[in-house]
């Protein structure tokens, strides 16, 4: 039996929590193999809202050094999306945290979209995100099949995206929509300058029908705080895998660099 879209843990969660909503990212098998469970556990005992787990590629475009790396290790590590799934079956026996798969569409072509779709159900997944996944092209092929499984497909908009295709992106999205902050690539923003607060501004008062977190450049408690004033919340990746790298995957680790965030 597949999951009804209004059934997805995502759209619970915007139906329950509006403001300064929290999701981190980190890589799958990064910084060790068997660290992904570790991680997301600890991310839901440090009471994150989102936990997005990347699927390691060879050529994550959209990212930057941190995330490139921390791919590269995991990749070196032996993860693949077949250990993904494996790592992550079962896991709902424990975790009731919204899960987001974040990647590239090369590596789920290869796996085969529907067979994704349907271990992303199995293991209790509820969206991905997947950059460079044009929209036009994933309702002409994959909507079906993501909307069978009950898998929310997340889509991007940036400063240059024009107000007609961010109208058409919010009326094909469900769940949430990601703003990108700047034309960048993870992890090289530093601070939120008054160009971004303008484009905010202007997203703002589009009153789009889906919650919006805003990531890129989203590293302590003064940009989250910030992103949250214009949007439901924001997404925190380079400087997480920065902390994993640093201070270990420790579940009083993960709660101190959280709490840094939240404050």
């Amino acid at each position: 039996m597949t999951q009804e879209l209004t059934q997805n843990r995502i759209i619970e969660l915007f139906t329950q929590k509006s403001e300064r909503l929290l999701n981190v990212y980190f890589t799958a098998g990064f910084p060790e193999l068997a660290d992904t469970v570790t991680v997301l556990r600890g991310l839901q005992e440090a009471g994150v809202d989102i936990v997005e787990i990347g699927m390691p590629y060879s050529d994550p475009v959209a990212d930057g050094e941190t995330i490139q790396q921390s791919n590269g290790k995991a990749l070196h590590n032996g993860m693949s999306l077949k250990t993904l799934f494996t790592q992550l079956a079962g896991c709902r026996s424990e975790i009731t945290v919204p899960i987001l798969l974040m990647g590239y569409i090369n590596p789920v072509l290869q796996f085969g979209v529907e067979n994704f779709c349907q271990k992303c159900q199995e293991v209790g997944v509820d969206g991905v995100i997947l950059p460079d996944l044009p929209l036009d092209l994933y309702l002409a092929e994959y909507a079906p099949i993501f909307r069978e499984y009950g898998i929310l497909n997340v889509n991007l908009i940036t400063p240059q995206t024009s107000e007609s295709r961010i109208r058409h992106i919010d009326e094909e999205s469900d769940g949430f929509i990601y703003m990108v902050s700047s034309a960048s690539i993870t992890g090289s923003v530093k601070g939120v300058s008054d160009s971004m607060k303008g484009y905010f501004e202007r997203i703002q008062a589009m009153n789009l029908r889906n919650p919006r977190l805003i990531g890129f450049g989203i590293n302590n408690h003064e940009t989250f705080d910030t992103a949250s004033q214009y949007a439901n919340g924001a997404i925190v990746g380079s400087a997480f895998i920065r902390h994993l790298e640093e201070k270990g995957t420790s579940a009083e680790s993960i709660r101190a660099f959280v709490q840094t965030i939240r404050a």
